[in-house]
């Protein structure tokens, strides 16, 4: 099947209208391009949900802070299509800035947040970005009137805040959270880590270990959450890192994990030189 590009919103929308009215469904797979294995999941795992897929590639400018890498975030379209045409996706849509907001100041469109979850782990060290993600995700659901979108559990922050906004204003979208793909080393897949060097790439492995033995001690019934995490930032520092943080939290609304609590998710932050590495484990410990 050919894969068709188109960067109007025009244009997408009489395309889904027409599969709509065909009785099918179709799923979205928002990203900001320069795809790897773990987006090219997200369309394997659309397909058997859905009849069509599309795939939106937009480098969101409203979630990257003045001091971020907006402007040198890999731009690969070209690479990012032919890879989407051999998993079976059928239509890209890459729309330009002007198209996404319309030509007034970016300071000045209308804003969708999410509260207290957007301020959290990531939104601490990051406080635009959840607001731009939200933002984004928001009209792209508005503007493709998909049935199901599909999200990367490596970004755990991202998928809860995208549930909670999805749950909160009644949207008529399915959300489906999709397992981390890993290297072989265990290093989550990410865009950002073509920004490893050769070295820092036989370090970055050693995030997902210390999460990995977090998840074992708790395993085992340590509940010294705060020395827990304390211990982990340590050893990532030890490793070469700069943690941002370490967190032990309650799996369903993010907040400090409690004694009782038995959904947990461990997340972390970490830079390894130009790149900030994001991981995290989800675990349900026995009663």
């Amino acid at each position: 099947m050919t894969l068709k590009k188109v960067t109007t919103i025009t244009e997408l929308r009489t395309q889904v209208a027409q599969w709509h009215e065909a009785k099918q469904r179709v799923a979205l797979v928002p990203t900001m391009g320069n795809l790897h294995a773990g987006h090219l999941q997200l369309v394997k795992e659309g397909l058997k949900v859905a009849d069509h897929v599309v795939v939106s590639i937009f480098v969101n400018p409203t979630q990257f802070a003045p001091n971020e890498d907006y402007q040198s975030y890999p731009r690969t379209l070209e690479q990012d299509c032919e890879a989407l045409e051999k998993v079976g996706a059928e239509l890209v849509f890459a729309p330009n800035v002007a198209e996404m907001y319309g030509q007034q100041d970016l300071s000045t469109v209308t804003t969708v947040e999410v509260p207290i979850l957007s301020q959290l782990l990531c939104g601490k060290f990051r406080p635009i970005h959840f607001a731009g993600v939200t933002t984004v995700v928001n009209r792209l659901f508005n503007i493709s009137q998909a049935d199901v979108a599909l999200f990367g559990q490596k970004d755990y922050q991202q998928l809860t805040i995208i549930k909670r906004m999805v749950n909160d204003l009644y949207m008529p979208i399915t959300i489906i959270g999709v397992p981390t793909i890993r290297e072989t080393s265990g290093l989550a897949m990410s865009s950002r880590n073509g920004y490893l060097t050769a070295e820092e790439k036989q370090i970055a492995p050693r995030l997902y270990q210390i999460l990995t033995h977090l998840k074992e001690q708790l395993q085992a019934g340590e509940k010294a959450f705060t020395a827990l995490e304390a211990n982990a930032v340590q050893q990532l520092q030890q490793a070469g890192f700069k943690p941002d943080y370490v967190a032990i939290r309650d799996a369903n609304t993010l907040q400090d994990a409690q004694v009782q609590t038995r959904e947990l998710v461990i997340l972390a932050a970490a830079w390894l030189g130009k790149a900030r590495l994001i991981d995290n484990i989800c675990l349900i410990l026995n009663e």
